[in-house]
């Protein structure tokens, strides 16, 4: 399912330099950086017990604003 995002401009210069040196595309890169930060994530709630707590729905743009990845 396809997603729009929007990046800051150092976040955009970081991921482009970084699809240079590795030779693979954004979609690549931002998919790598999605499942290393969700595995983090879901482990860290995990170890705080998070999962006993009920579940809040919480949009895609909501979470992209507080990380500092949205606009």
């Amino acid at each position: 399912m396809p997603h729009l995002l929007r990046f800051s401009r150092e976040t955009e210069s970081r991921l482009d330099k970084l699809c240079q040196q590795t030779g693979m595309s954004k979609a690549e890169l931002i998919e790598r950086c999605l499942d290393t930060g969700m595995d983090d994530l879901e482990a860290q709630l995990h170890m705080e017990g998070a999962s006993k707590r009920p579940v809040t729905q919480t949009s895609l743009d909501q979470l992209l604003r507080e990380s500092g990845l949205g606009a």
